[in-house]
């Protein structure tokens, strides 16, 4: 899954969220409290899952693979980390 991707589900996820809290408590609350809690409730268990499902490692991604990490001099003084001896 690709960065935008991933981003466009975490902001769908998050409005999702402000959605059941709004609705919660805009409307439900009128006709049932205990409906605007459970609401409540869901939408809070949300944003901790979108965070986990945003930043979760596709095998096609290979941004956690850095060129750097293989290189021998990378704790020597003076090296430049940015650029890798290759």
């Amino acid at each position: 899954m690709q960065h935008n991707r991933r981003q466009r589900y975490y902001f769908v996820m998050m409005a999702g969220c402000i959605g059941l809290f709004v609705l919660a408590w805009g409307v439900v609350r009128f006709f049932s409290v205990p409906a605007a809690i459970g609401m409540c409730l869901v939408a809070m268990v949300i944003p901790p899952l979108a965070a986990i499902f945003a930043n979760k490692r596709d095998p096609e991604d290979d941004w956690w693979n850095d060129p750097r990490w293989d290189d021998p001099r990378w704790d020597e003084p003076g090296h430049d980390r940015d650029k890798p001896d290759r």
